[in-house]
């Protein structure tokens, strides 16, 4: 329980903030609290080997740890565990804080950098056997997603032309008077100038009307859903803004450099957008914190990057994911919009924008999961033990939590410390997922306790640790005036469509946070 109500937090807080040194200083105590819960980076183990070897600590197709192996025995069926997932009547529980904006953001976030290795991306060498330990992640926050993961895929996003008025730009299509990427299909088949991009997962199953809306993007899991490419969208138009200013101010520049330093403002303005817009919404606390790169300088623990394979499971957050949308007049079922672009081109980008954020995300937690989804909880839990994961308990033990002694230190549902009861032998064997998902949401927070903190020590120590947020990058000659002032300038996703929508986006409520939230 917190010393203080949150309301007389708020109060505090908003002292505290009044004071600006006070304020910068406060930002610092609380990064650095919440990162050095946990060792810091490089870890000694990554899915390579149980042992420390040298391809362990080198090669990052691996997934590092934070823990060593556990094996346990006598562990509960996988099949059996999903009762703990699956929605126990027709009624979702919704967050009493979340709009869908929260968990639209949360994908394009992770799946720029969580990459768990998919078939058709088998490492030259590397057997399928092992995929589950492997990612293909370039281990950065570097909107991967816009540019493409490799340089090749980058070439073929981008305009590359030297024409006044075009330089530095991605390449992008004109539709109902929106800019939008380019179409991935023409006449029925990829367009080979995007052969080089990732395939988007899940097209062999699409309908030709589907695949016909398919975008050219850099991740292959931007057209999974239309609310992630309408970020992607968001972000594209917003580079080919920037573009153009940079382009006015220094006309004499060359289309690469032009290029390089949109691409540069633009990461830093989404690294801005992790800290201050997702993670102050995920906050049980009122202090608003801040991305201020000098956190991390003189940090011991600002380290080079490495996704573990915790952090690649702890996000599976479809409980999040209502059973129905509303893109239009008539709510959608959630199965209707997969892959679905259509979708958002008749809204368009502020109307998207204002439906998602009217609508009230799931609850993550026990027993919330839709049966269509539970498969991908099955799966979960399998590549858990399939990577030897250390117990639940000693994943709070890692992060200064106690270890669970009964069933109602993960639960205080009594049907889910029951159903715990009688698979597991003790508390303290409960597996890694299984323990996450269980456990009680955190009051004013979207959720649970563990995940919280993974979420929270991850996101700092892998955002601000970004190069261009180091002490000798982070400068204006590094974004341009221009990209500078927008850097500046923007605190949350709301600035961003405001300036990238036609006429602005006058009164629409754009928000993570519910506009009916009351502080718990």
């Amino acid at each position: 329980m917190p010393l203080f109500s949150y309301s007389v937090q708020e109060k505090i807080f908003a002292a505290v903030e009044a004071i600006p040194p006070l304020a910068k200083w406060v930002n610092r105590l609380l990064i650095n609290r919440i990162v050095k819960r946990a060792r810091s980076r490089p870890h000694p183990l990554s899915t390579a080997h149980d042992f420390v070897s040298w391809k362990g600590l080198t090669d990052r197709r691996w997934s590092g740890r934070h823990l060593p192996p556990g094996v346990r025995t006598t562990m509960p069926e996988v099949d059996d565990l999903l009762d703990l997932f699956e929605r126990r009547d027709s009624t979702q529980r919704l967050c009493p804080k979340s709009t869908c904006l929260f968990p639209a953001f949360a994908q394009y976030l992770t799946d720029g950098f969580l990459r768990t290795e998919t078939d058709n991306l088998i490492a030259k060498g590397e057997t399928a056997d092992t995929r589950l330990r492997r990612n293909t992640s370039n281990h950065e926050i570097d909107m991967c997603t816009l540019y493409g993961r490799t340089q090749a895929q980058t070439d073929a996003l981008r305009l590359s032309s030297e024409t006044r008025g075009e330089k530095g730009r991605l390449r992008s299509q004109k539709l109902n008077e929106e800019e939008y990427s380019p179409f991935l299909y023409s006449d029925g088949q990829v367009d080979p100038d995007f052969a080089v991009l990732d395939r988007p997962l899940g097209e062999s199953d699409l309908t030709d009307e589907l695949r016909a809306k398919l975008f050219a993007v850099g991740g292959d899991r931007v057209n999974s859903v239309p609310q992630v490419a309408m970020l992607n969208t968001l972000f594209l138009r917003e580079h080919n803004r920037l573009a153009g200013e940079i382009e006015t101010a220094h006309p004499d520049w060359s289309d690469e450099r032009i290029f390089e330093t949109a691409r540069n403002t633009v990461i830093v303005i989404f690294i801005k957008m992790v800290v201050e817009d997702y993670i102050n919404h995920i906050a049980p606390v009122p202090f608003k914190l801040k991305a201020d790169p000098s956190v991390a300088w003189r940090a011991p623990w600002n380290k080079p990057n490495w996704i573990t394979v915790e952090f690649s499971l702890l996000y599976r957050w479809h409980a999040l994911i209502p059973d129905t949308l509303q893109w239009d007049a008539t709510p959608q079922p959630v199965s209707s919009t997969f892959m679905n672009n259509a979708l958002l081109l008749k809204a368009g980008l502020l109307q998207s924008f204002r439906l998602i954020s009217a609508t009230p995300a799931g609850e993550v937690g026990p027993r919330n999961t839709a049966k269509p989804l539970l498969h991908v909880e099955k799966s979960s839990i399998e590549q858990d033990r399939f990577c030897q994961l250390a117990s639940y308990s000693d994943y709070r033990n890692y992060l200064g939590q106690s270890r669970p002694t009964h069933w109602s230190n993960i639960s205080t549902d009594p049907d889910v410390a029951t159903k715990l009861s009688k698979l597991y032998d003790d508390p303290r064997n409960v597996d890694f997922h299984v323990g996450l998902f269980c456990e009680d949401r955190v009051p004013n927070s979207p959720l649970p306790s563990l995940i919280l903190s993974f979420v929270a020590l991850d996101a700092f120590s892998q955002a601000l640790t970004n190069p261009l947020l180091s002490e000798h990058v982070f400068r204006p000659s590094t974004f341009s005036e221009p990209g500078w002032r927008a850097i500046q300038s923007t605190n949350v996703l709301r600035d961003i469509v405001d300036r990238n929508v036609a006429g602005g986006a006058g009164d629409t409520f754009i928000s993570m946070t519910r506009q009916d939230w009351v502080p718990e």
